[in-house]
């Protein structure tokens, strides 16, 4: 059989013969043939990617694997290739359901190359402050467009047989002792915020599969309550579905079971298995109670067969012309304007350019931990500026923006002059003379995480050794960087440069396992060639130890490097050129180093000297357009120079294609943000409870989150949530509210493009009660809707809500859903700030109400 449907359009993929299973699998039968150890063992992972197969009943095993934006496939270290959405975020500030949709198409397709059945993905959690080290992951600071867009994520994947799994279940909103924390949450907010993404992505698509949170909620591990997993996600809501942990995300035996976590993720197992059947045997487990989380694995698994997809299939690149075309589209789409004063904007890609910043020849196209992948390719902003430009463009570096030294790994040629390195892995140490090599690969990732490493004959210490030759264009200084999780020795032509040892330092590396950074700086001359060699020991050889922290696997390996620069020479240069040249764009911003799973970022600031480089250049050249590359609000001293600010996000395999699609004028930004840009910290409504203390953190905004808090507060922030620019301008006209006899609301109004440009315009749906019984956000997202327009065209745009859910609050006493009767004001813009077209609908009797 093919390992896709018939109908599949995915051709040149390998023939696979076997099927996952046949038409005679009978989940009860099979619960009644299975043994006591056989159930146990069905509840866990057999390795870190698949479930556990029992042969003697034909019951294959089931291959899982990151999401959510892309498919990684199997392995962290050497992974095959694969397609990079943009993150989060910038899938949120599209507003477009249909392109979510088309997106669990993409996902779809790359998880049937990757041989994966079930998607970890998409993450729904809220970004309830900016510093979250995942903020970039999720879609944004609202529930209702967070859960409205996962839903229509998981339609594409599942249209297509492969089952969804949206994250983390729930509150998992921080890193900082993502394992221990307790986030102490109100009921109303718990339901009105956190809660109502899964509720509302549940309702929309019905997906395969929830993974549970990492942290506790108001004192127990989300792993463990049956009022999340039993009575609220299977009862209340009637899912029925498979409900796995977070990798390492399973804290007991007897409790998890009976609260409804039915897969312990990873595996081998550390809950289950014999401690399990032992659980069930001394009856602290009811045989029922195993049978249930039995029935939901095997019932995934069946599920899982109709993607045609077979147990253990190869992994294999996929990279079509059209799913390139389609990342660009949606990395352009997903780009905000911030401003654009004087409409400097669109630039001519026939006039001579000015190409500044630290992520401009970076290809920043994912966040950090295990959402970043092995991308086809990675377009950087200058590549992309370059490629449609039809006069000179000129560069200047301005500052470096990394937190790590650049990767060495994609400017390193092998000793036989391929492009990467070589990597080489050992049961014996380098001092060991003539050892023979476990496993030689070619790589050019120099971020090396051997988290789910295998090969046969491997120890449980091992080594390795990477070797390459670095060319440097140019004379100079340059720092080499060098952080473990394990032990490693870098050399210079066999001359030992870096030791990172002894007397380790714990740092962020390796999701907060691994060490700092260790640096040093040498003179290199252009054009010579410097042989680099690094031997590395697992992380059983390193005595550095991190309380609190999760054993990752083998460890892993990372060394950077790039040419010394001095700030200030460097600033100067970039205000010459930027002083000389009439168009000129500024890439800044954060990167997978900055925003990554295991930290939370310590401040909203950009890298440093990165706003004195944006200042001093805006002195230069007012004109200059700053593009800001982030998934979560920085921070904008300079913002009121800039006459214009591109918030461009992470964008995918295509990102510097996309940016420069949108500031030449190739695609008209349609973006709008979907979380609220503060202009301090300070301003944000978590800053006095974010990060745990004493093991707990206090969502104490309660239901005021993001543009909810700021509006309540009358705090002006710097961007505020719905904003986004675009190059032709719109009017909304004719507001009319039809009641339907179904609860339903149906709500239309014009839309004109009163431009020169064809377009797209978000038309956003708020909600205000105007006499509430109890105090609310002074307004609410209920709905959104996006129009395309041609220059000086006009459309009407309809939507509809439920009236009822629209105008609906958690009444805590009730332990119910309470829409109450009284005036509601419709208010229908285009951001949660500025006009609106306004009218007044009347709930003619309160309810009460539970359930999807």
């Amino acid at each position: 059989m093919a390992p896709f449907m018939d109908d599949s359009p995915l051709p040149g993929v390998k023939s696979m013969q076997k099927k996952l299973i046949d038409d005679e699998f009978d989940t009860e039968l099979l619960i009644k043939e299975l043994t006591l150890e056989e159930k146990s063992s069905l509840l866990a992972g057999k390795d870190f990617w698949h479930t556990t197969a029992v042969p003697r009943l034909r019951i294959p095993s089931v291959r899982l694997s990151d999401g959510p934006n892309g498919l990684r496939g199997t392995k962290f270290y050497g992974s095959t290739p694969s397609a990079c959405l943009p993150c989060g975020t910038a899938i949120g500030a599209t507003f477009d359901k249909d392109l979510a949709q088309r997106i669990g198409h993409l996902l779809a397709d790359e998880a049937k190359a990757k041989g994966a059945h079930v998607v970890l993905g998409p993450t729904i959690n809220i970004q309830r402050g900016p510093l979250g080290g995942r903020g970039f992951e999720s879609f944004s600071e609202d529930p209702l467009l967070s859960g409205t867009l996962a839903g229509f994520y998981c339609k594409g994947l599942q249209e297509r047989d492969i089952i969804a799994t949206p994250k983390h279940f729930v509150c998992n909103d921080q890193e900082h002792e993502r394992m221990a924390v307790s986030s102490i949450v109100t009921k109303r907010a718990l339901r009105e915020i956190y809660l109502l993404p899964f509720q509302i992505a549940i309702k929309l698509s019905s997906p395969g599969a929830i993974m549970t949170a990492y942290n506790r909620l108001n004192g127990t591990h989300c792993a463990e309550r049956a009022d999340l997993l039993q009575d609220i996600l299977r009862g209340e809501w009637g899912w029925k579905g498979l409900v796995m942990s977070d990798w390492f995300g399973t804290y007991s035996t007897s409790e998890a079971v009976q609260a409804g976590l039915d897969l312990e993720m990873p595996g081998p197992t550390r809950w289950r298995g014999k401690a399990l059947t032992h659980a069930v045997q001394s009856n602290k487990v009811r045989m029922s109670e195993l049978d249930e989380r039995v029935r939901a694995v095997l019932d995934l698994i069946k599920a899982a067969s109709a993607s045609g997809v077979p147990e253990d299939a190869p992994e294999e690149e996929l990279n079509r012309p059209e799913d390139q075309a389609f990342l660009r589209e949606v990395a352009a789409k997903s780009i905000v304007l911030l401003k654009n004063n004087d409409d400097v904007l669109p630039l001519k890609n026939d006039k001579r350019i000015a190409v500044i910043g630290p992520n401009a020849k970076i290809a920043t196209y994912c966040g950090g931990g295990s959402a970043s992948l092995n991308a086809y390719r990675a377009v950087t902003p200058f590549e992309g500026i370059t490629a449609q430009a039809k006069a000179d463009v000129d560069f200047a570096q301005g500052a470096y923006g990394h937190q790590m030294l650049p990767q060495l790994g994609k400017v390193l040629r092998t000793v036989d002059n391929q492009p990467g390195f070589t990597v080489r892995t050992y049961n014996e140490p380098s001092t060991v003379k003539d050892r023979k090599a476990l496993e030689t690969k070619v790589l050019n990732d120099s971020n090396i995480f051997f988290v789910d490493y295998d090969v046969p004959g491997l120890q449980s210490v091992w080594y390795a050794e990477s070797e390459g030759i670095f060319t440097p264009e140019e004379s100079g200084d340059y720092d080499f960087g060098l952080a473990v999780c394990g032990t490693a020795e870098l050399f210079i032509d066999d001359n030992l440069f870096i030791s990172n040892v002894k007397n380790q330092r714990s740092g962020t590396s390796f999701l907060g396992t691994g060490t700092v950074e260790e640096k040093a700086r040498i003179h290199l001359k252009a054009g010579q060639s410097y042989h680099i060699t690094l031997q590395w020991g697992c992380n059983k050889t390193s005595t550095l130890k991190r309380a609190g922290t999760v054993d990752f696997g083998h460890g892993g390996l990372r060394f950077g490097g790039c040419k010394h620069i001095e700030p200030e020479a460097a600033i100067e240069a970039a205000v010459k050129l930027a002083s000389t040249t009439s168009q000129t764009i500024l890439f800044a911003g954060l990167s997978g180093e900055w925003e990554s799973e295991g930290e939370d970022r310590p401040n909203m600031d950009l890298p440093p000297h990165t706003d004195d480089l944006i200042s001093r250049v805006l002195d230069a050249n007012p004109n200059t357009i700053v593009v800001v590359q982030s998934g979560t609000p920085v921070t904008m001293p300079w913002a009121s120079k800039a006459k214009a600010i591109v918030q461009a996000w992470y964008g995918g395999n295509e990102t510097g294609h996309a940016i420069a699609d949108v500031v030449y004028g190739a695609v008209n930004p349609s973006g709008k943000l979907p979380l609220t840009f503060p202009k301090k910290l300070k301003d944000n409504p978590t800053y006095l409870n974010y990060r745990s203390e004493g093991g707990r953190v206090l969502y104490g905004e309660d239901v005021y989150v993001g543009y909810r808090y700021y509006e309540e507060m009358e705090v002006e922030p710097l961007f505020p949530f719905g904003h986004g620019l675009s190059y032709t301008t719109f009017e909304l006209s004719d507001l009319e509210l039809k009641p339907q006899s179904n609860n339903e609301l149906v709500i239309k109004c014009s839309v004109h493009n009163t431009g020169s440009n064809d377009g797209a315009e978000t038309v956003q749906i708020y909600v205000a009660p105007i006499s509430p019984p109890i105090r609310r956000p002074v307004k609410e997202l209920k709905g959104f809707t996006k129009v395309p327009l041609a220059a000086g065209k006009k459309a009407a745009a309809a939507t509809s809500i439920d009236l009822v859910r629209a105008t609906s609050y958690w009444e805590e006493k009730e332990g119910r859903w309470c829409s109450a009767a009284g005036e509601y004001k419709v208010m229908v813009g285009t951001s949660s700030e500025g006009k609106f077209l306004e009218a007044v609908v009347k709930v003619q009797k309160t309810t009460f109400w539970n359930g999807l």
